[in-house]
């Protein structure tokens, strides 16, 4: 899967799961003015929110949000994989290693490690704004970091591809872009420099010229007698 799939196993993956650990529910008309649409971010996020708000409810016994922990979020990342669609070799399989297998293979399906990973960052965000508070907040436990690396690099391993290339390249791409703002910056602070300086009005009376330089903090008038030549 090329990055640009980054996180359609779990747009996909919540909103089948969704269907299957939610019965439906319903809420009557309101006159009030519909809200603003939301962004295809947040609109992700609610439904990720959502999809585990429900998980936890239909656990027995049912879990609150208070009670939630990191070993629940464990549980619910390895519950998705049911609605993975990145095939990960095994080490018994013949294409393991290979990153574009010519031929089917039996392997499982699973979530890819991109999508996992914005998935948490997404639960980590709507953990806080509804309520929860950053020291508490089970998405960002150190069980999760060490489960998100060993999903990345058995995966990078079966499949045959490299996150770091990846990465590296997002940060070759950060650095240029560091660099032509620091450019653009200093290329406009110079015309604004230029641009600054007092512009200078000379008016001439007979045999006197009066060059005046104008600026709004400091007005001073410098007089330069000019003797005219005669012929």
């Amino acid at each position: 899967m090329s990055s640009g799939d980054r996180g359609k196993d779990v747009m996909e993956g919540t909103e089948s799961s969704s269907r299957s650990i939610s019965s439906g529910g319903g809420g009557g008309e309101h006159s009030r003015q519909p809200p603003a649409p939301l962004s295809r971010y947040e609109s992700q996020k609610r439904r990720d929110w959502n999809t585990f708000s429900q998980y936890l409810k239909n656990k027995r016994p049912p879990v609150s949000l208070s009670q939630c922990s990191g070993n629940h979020v464990l549980e619910f990342l390895q519950y998705l994989d049911q609605f993975g669609k990145t095939r990960v070799h095994t080490q018994g399989c013949v294409y393991f290693g290979q990153p574009e297998p010519p031929a089917p293979c039996p392997c499982p399906l699973k979530q890819a490690w991109g999508s996992l990973d914005a998935l948490i960052g997404r639960l980590r965000a709507a953990y806080e704004e509804n309520g929860g508070t950053a020291e508490s907040n089970p998405f960002g436990r150190g069980s999760i970091r060490v489960y998100l690396r060993e999903v990345r690099e058995s995966q990078a391993k079966a499949r045959g591809i490299s996150y770091k290339k990846n990465k590296k390249r997002r940060k070759k791409k950060k650095n240029e872009l560091a660099i032509t703002t620091t450019t653009a910056s200093t290329s406009s602070a110079r015309d604004e420099t230029v641009s600054s300086a007092p512009p200078i009005k000379i008016s001439k009376y007979s045999d006197t010229a009066i060059l005046r330089i104008s600026d709004e903090s400091v007005h001073t008038e410098l007089q330069l007698e000019i003797r005219q030549l005669q012929q």
